[in-house]
């Protein structure tokens, strides 16, 4: 319990009105939207980052909990005080502070409603897809705690994918930015651990989102099947076709009776099962879209077909949908939601199984699920919530529940979090390995462990002086090898995650330093240390076509990847402008090509990996499956880290279809200032743009001669292709630009490739991130110092690559300072990329520090104490 005078003290530092510590008041705030209790001994409502701060140093100082709160919509207990504390209230922190409709981003403060902040961005055509069933009251704070996801994540993903940065107070009331409205700052992603932590890394004051284009078109259509698994079959049907609908949502019997009667949709109530899908686009594609899809499911088994005709109709449907566990009320007095995914092809199975095992405790259940990422909701219906014997029975059966999906290779919540609900579950899923290093990232943002203590670990068991259940002490997993690995001035080699681990053990104890290779380099090996090679690490592991996953070693050429994938018509977003690059390499430096407005990021493709640690555990950060909230985000920190954190030794990779139609613009630019005018008016256009670069050294044969080359590239549906080209077309023509040329090959993508790979050797090479909306007016102020050499602009993505080759260290210092120093004061950066030996140690590489510099270090210590991974890169 908290002293009297400690309560007192904390009364002072904020407004009257904003600390609460009457009861009427702390029961308000014992409980979240689930089923777990806990009251707080107070409750504070900051309404600034300063008034954050004030409480978490206060917090710090007493040792009290705190536990951060949006509206209360969790389902998990994730923002329940079970161990006492301090809740922090959030509500008053809800302005939206920035909508920039050129960049594409927002910034708003943690309890802004996520439907006010979707309504907000598509006053300016754009458009924030992570959607959860509660985004009517859910904040963005939850929703990022929570990684939530909702029905359009098949097609775009969850909250992690359009968060770009945050602002944050650790543990110890600093303030620090990660990330940023720039992309691909090099430093550790921070950011990505904080979402989906549920709280217990930092407290967020400030959330910078990327936007996209809202689709101009969109149509919804209602299936039936007699059964689940026939809706399951068409779903996959669908999938293999090569279709990308924005959404495949599945109710079953139960369900559609309850929402019907909720919502009055039109349901049918004779059907086994409605599939609601929806397709978006432009208005010329969607007829194609949804007539494609008919044809497949009437030829597995769909009848009843209905197309939403206005968008009243669609609402009203939409309502029906995300109205289902509230709907159950109906039905019984009380009700229990399982979150959790399996992958694809086993959702099917997965249903008969949560079928035989409510039935044999005596549960009624009913089905509401995302179809098109394997989420399952299965809706338990408790008529006696206050009976004991019931509550024991749903617990039981939500433990069998889980431990199935475990066993299918799925993960113990899709989107509703760990918390308190799933907390003793997760050493089912994770090895002690895994869970100690969810710990350590734990202990390097929150040592003190005052951030929402006791959620997501599983709870020590009575007389435990271990911090969690399963936890394993750090001495007993650091054990050299027998005859002590690698000698110096060899090349390892290991064949298996296992081998690279005891591998590094030895060389750690040895404190010997290792630079990871793609291959056995000659004269590559570093002085006094070890070249770990990837190259046994090669090869396809698992290759899931229903379930759009591939598996490889981080050995494996991209090349050969997508050579491999090819003949099924899908492939891997990524272009590398190294042919020989592997995997692992482009994972580890976080190689980013202009197509990732199209498809993502390397970071929002990757689904997990396979990491050999400096002290001889061996992780795996995640699951086959898009939605995976079981625990911290392990994957996202390996990606840009540069082989600093641990060696990648297996990738699992997001798959999609190629696209049906690849078409390019090519526009002569004679001056710089006019490109940038132009391809600034174009980005508002794209929606299904895969590039628009901007580049100097770029000359095509068929193109005139001209001092610059723009490139707009769009891919996907046909139709959708045609439209957006007519459209960019206007546009230019509209800015007096001059005539375009179409063609299918190079794309835009193809020629930043093109221009990276054929930069210099002996050249300098700076990548420049800033806000998309700052580039323009950078560019044309450093004209004079870009022009001196070569450089490729990625307009969309606020990147900017460069290279001029310098003989002399002053020259080059003052032309990387040229581009710099603007960069960083507007809160982008300049990274060498490429640093010629003649300039090492007297050019930064980064030239700046980040503010997570020390969670970085204090993360680096904790997985690789030696400092023997790639020394230098990074810390």
């Amino acid at each position: 319990m908290l002293q009297v005078d400690a309560l007192r003290s904390l009364k002072t530092l904020l407004p009257e009105g904003q600390v609460h510590t009457d009861r009427a008041a702390l029961v308000t705030y014992e409980s979240d939207a689930g089923l777990d209790r806990g009251i707080p001994e107070g409750v504070v409502f900051p309404r600034t980052p300063d008034e954050v701060t004030r409480v978490v140093c206060w917090a710090a100082e007493h040792s009290v909990p705190l536990v951060a709160r949006g509206a209360g919509t969790g389902l998990s207990g994730g923002a329940v005080a079970d161990r006492g504390g301090i809740v922090v209230e959030f509500s008053h922190m809800n302005r939206i502070l920035d909508v920039d409709s050129y960049g594409r981003s927002a910034i708003a403060e943690p309890a802004v409603i996520n439907l006010a902040l979707d309504e907000r961005v598509k006053a300016h055509g754009l458009y924030f897809p992570p959607d959860p069933a509660s985004q009517r009251a859910s904040t963005i704070g939850g929703n990022v705690a929570e990684n939530a996801g909702g029905p359009h994540c098949f097609k775009y993903g969850v909250t992690t994918n359009y968060i770009t940065g945050l602002h944050v107070v650790l543990a110890d009331g600093s303030q620090i930015r990660v990330g940023g409205l720039a992309m691909d700052y090099p430093e550790y992603d921070l950011r990505g651990l904080i979402t989906g932590s549920e709280g217990m890394l930092a407290l967020m004051t400030a959330i910078s989102v990327r936007l996209i284009r809202n689709p101009p078109g969109v149509k919804t259509l209602l299936v039936a099947f007699d059964s689940v698994e026939q809706a399951g079959v068409a779903v996959s049907a669908i999938i293999a076709a090569g279709l990308v609908p924005a959404t495949m949502e599945m109710m079953d019997r139960k369900i559609i009776g309850a929402v019907e009667d909720f919502a009055h949709a039109g349901l049918s109530r004779q059907a086994g099962a409605l599939l609601l899908i929806e397709v978006d686009g432009y208005p010329q594609s969607l007829d194609a879209q949804m007539g494609e899809i008919e044809q497949i499911l009437r030829a597995h088994s769909g009848y009843d077909l209905r197309i939403a005709h206005n968008e009243e109709e669609r609402a009203r449907i939409w309502l029906a949908r995300k109205s289902a566990a509230g709907a159950l009320a109906r039905l019984s007095s009380a009700c229990y939601t399982v979150d959790i995914t399996v992958p694809r092809s086993r959702l099917a199975e997965m249903l008969a199984q949560v079928d035989e095992i409510c039935d044999r405790y005596g549960l009624r259940v009913g089905h509401v699920f995302h179809a098109g990422d394997g989420n399952l909701h299965p809706l338990i219906l408790i008529p006696e919530p206050e009976n004991p014997v019931m509550r024991e029975a749903v617990h039981r059966a939500s433990w069998e529940l889980v431990r199935a999906c475990i066993e299918m290779n799925g993960s113990l919540s899709g989107e509703h979090g760990v918390g308190i609900e799933k907390r003793e579950f997760m050493s089912a899923m994770h090895t002690p390995a895994e869970l100690l290093a969810m710990w350590d990232v734990k202990q390097a943002f929150d040592p003190q462990g005052i951030l929402n203590p006791g959620k997501v670990f599983p709870p020590a068991k009575a007389g435990d002086l271990a911090p969690f259940a399963g936890y394993t002490a750090r001495e007993s997993i650091a054990v050299p090898v027998a005859g002590g690995g690698p000698q110096i001035g060899e090349v390892f080699t290991p064949a298996t995650a296992e081998e690279a681990a005891q591998g590094l053990v030895a060389l750690s104890h040895a404190r010997r330093s290792v630079s990871i290779s793609g291959a056995a380099v000659p004269g590559a090996l570093p002085e006094g240390g070890v070249l770990l090679s990837t190259g046994a690490l090669r090869g396809i592991k698992t290759y899931a076509a229903d379930d759009l996953y591939i598996t490889v070693g981080a050995g494996t050429p991209l090349a050969e990847i997508q050579d491999f994938l090819a003949r099924d018509r899908r492939q891997v977003p990524l272009i590398s402008p190294w042919p020989e690059a592997t995997i692992g390499g482009l994972v580890s430096a976080n190689v980013n090509a202009p197509l990732r407005m199209r498809y993502g990021a390397v970071r929002d493709l990757v689904l997990y990996a396979t990491v050999a640690l400096a002290d001889g555990r061996v992780i795996r950060t995640g699951r086959p499956i898009t939605k995976n909230v079981a625990g911290y985000d392990l994957t996202r920190v390996f990606i840009g880290a540069y082989g600093t954190l641990g060696l990648l030794a297996d990738v699992t990779l997001r798959l999609l279809p190629q696209p049906r139609a690849t078409r390019t613009l090519l526009i002569p630019v004679e001056d710089m200032r006019r490109g940038l005018l132009w391809a600034r008016q174009l980005l508002p256009v794209a929606l299904v743009a895969s590039a628009i670069v901007l580049c100097r050294g770029c000359k095509r044969p068929a193109v005139p001669d001209s001092a610059y080359l723009l490139a707009y590239t769009a891919e996907g549906l046909p139709e959708d292709v045609q439209a957006e080209l007519d459209q960019v077309r206007q546009a230019l023509h509209s800015a007096g630009a001059p005539a375009t040329l179409e063609v299918e090959a190079p794309s835009g993508s193809a020629l930043w490739a093109e221009m990276l790979g054929s930069f210099p050797a002996e050249a300098l090479h700076l990548r420049v991130g800033l806000p998309a909306r700052d580039l323009p007016a950078y560019m044309q102020d450093q004209a004079s110092v870009l022009n001196a050499g070569s450089f490729v602009a990625d307009i969309s993505s606020g990147l900017l690559y460069a290279a001029h080759t310098l003989e002399d260290a002053g020259a080059a210092s003052a032309w990387v300072a040229g581009l710099r120093k603007p960069a960083l004061a507007a809160e982008g950066y300049a990274l060498a990329i490429h640093l010629p030996s003649r300039f090492q140690g007297q050019i930064e590489r980064h030239g700046y520090r980040a503010q997570g510099w020390d969670v970085m270090t204090n993360l680096k210590a904790r997985w690789d104490p030696a400092s023997i991974m790639n020394p230098g890169l990074f810390i």
